[in-house]
């Protein structure tokens, strides 16, 4: 651990020091607990909607989910924004830069945060329109996607609460919070749906407390930590020159997350021209798929923490070993996951659903027989991709994001009118996943390689 200057008391974990395996395993696993649980939100709206209300309640939050990734998808790249640049000085030692890049991302993000939520709510109708969204489930989206909005503040903060814990080396806080709120959540949703008999509504304002609870606790451990830091009292509360080195890291993982969910939202409108049926079993299958992507994906930005703590302390050397490792770390994850995917998704879905037969389960089944084998290949981008983020190599990470984009949407729309109907969509996924994966390896090796031995 490393000492505050003055203070004496641990202020984060240092990850330019120790063996970069051991470092990078310690500090990643910690992140893929936390972001089971996370996903735990959504999965329990779904399933609570899917076993105590019904399929088309399913179909609702499921569609409404796609609509969510697009603001999150802001509150992640600001995450990352703020958590590669805080490593960077966390690694460097210099806390007062620490303190005003917090404050200053807190202040951006809160201003970013306000616009969209009034977009939002002006354009929730309008875009569950475009996606073709049936009107058996067109009133119960529209609520579960409006009450979800108000909530929008606490995801934002949240994840730059978690972005700086994971900034300063600390992995192991963000899991107590959100293993603690996301049962609490399972346990919300039963009670609002079974006991006040609130339905899709009360599978909403269950996600909503629980959030603004985890987030205020997050945000009062965040403003503690960093009182202990050594930093001058007097530090900027704000910075224009490190909002610009922020935005130039967020703006591109926004663009990327942004772009990846308004190309799912396109592929949710080619999926709801199947039917209820279809759009349920996908909406099944695609939490237990984004639980692995989003859990991998939490990974990545392990290894980019871990990268610019040893970028910014001079360390490059250590960045070549960590690469290695996250590779074995997520290959490691993989198998198990794969492996079950494959063989019980049958059983896996009817944590959504009732039937153990029928469109809807023939679909997710089918779904996730496609695109688990291929896990290992997108885990290997997404460590790749943790490394330029962590070096600030913005540029290849843009191209590879939206070459594996742009396939997707493509393949997706071609292929689903072909023989193969709804199982096309999902054949797009594998070769997106295969081609991307190969492009930011490639920029990563390159990198690497021209790496001097040692930055000291």
């Amino acid at each position: 651990m490393m000492r505050d200057k003055g203070r004496g008391r641990a202020a984060g974990t240092d990850l330019t020091v120790g063996k970069p395996a051991k470092v990078l395993w310690l500090f990643c696993l910690p992140l893929f607990g936390s972001i089971i649980f996370q996903q735990l939100y959504n999965i329990a709206d779904s399933l609570v909607a899917g076993k105590f209300i019904g399929e088309y309640a399913l179909a609702a939050v499921g569609n409404s989910y796609e609509l969510t990734l697009i603001f999150i998808a802001f509150a992640f790249g600001c995450n990352i924004g703020c958590s590669v640049i805080v490593s960077q000085y966390f690694g460097a030692k210099d806390f007062d830069s620490v303190r005003t890049a917090v404050s200053t991302a807190m202040r951006a993000s809160g201003a970013l945060c306000a616009a969209l939520m009034l977009l939002g709510f002006a354009l929730s109708g309008p875009l569950l329109r475009l996606t073709n969204t049936p009107e058996a489930i067109f009133a119960d989206s529209l609520l579960y996607l409006r009450i979800w909005l108000l909530g929008l503040p606490f995801v934002f903060y949240y994840n730059i609460a978690t972005g700086i814990f994971s900034a300063m080396g600390d992995s192991r806080t963000p899991f107590f919070f959100l293993a603690a709120s996301s049962t609490a959540n399972i346990g919300a949703d039963i009670l609002f749906v079974t006991a006040f008999g609130m339905g899709v509504e009360g599978v909403a304002w269950a996600t909503f407390l629980c959030q603004g609870v985890s987030c205020a606790l997050a945000l009062l451990v965040v403003y503690r930590r960093l009182g202990r830091l050594g930093a001058r009292e007097g530090h900027a509360r704000f910075s224009m020159p490190i909002l610009r080195r922020i935005a130039a890291v967020a703006v591109p993982s926004i663009l990327q997350q942004s772009f990846i969910s308004v190309g799912n939202v396109v592929l949710q409108g080619v999926i709801n021209g199947f039917g209820p049926g279809v759009i349920a079993g996908y909406a099944a299958g695609v939490k237990l798929n984004n639980l692995v992507i989003t859990s991998l994906t939490t990974l990545g930005n392990g290894v980019s923490n871990y990268t610019a703590q040893n970028m910014g302390a001079g360390r490059p050397e250590r960045v070549r070993q960590g690469f290695h490792a996250g590779l074995r770390l997520v290959w490691t994850l993989c198998v198990p996951i794969t492996a079950a995917y494959f063989a019980l998704g049958r059983p896996l879905l009817m944590l959504f659903m009732d039937a153990p037969a029928g469109t809807a389960m023939d679909t997710g089944a089918l779904y996730l027989r496609i695109l688990s084998p291929f896990y290992a290949v997108v885990a290997a981008k997404l460590v790749a991709d943790g490394v330029l983020r962590g070096t600030s190599r913005m540029k290849p990470f843009m191209i590879s994001t939206f070459t594996d984009l742009i396939l997707r949407v493509v393949l997706a729309a071609v292929l689903s009118r072909t023989s193969l109907g709804s199982a096309g969509i999902w054949c797009a996924w594998p070769i997106g996943w295969v081609i991307a994966t190969c492009m930011s390896v490639r920029f990563v090796m390159k990198d690497l390689r021209d790496m001097p031995e040692s930055g000291r």
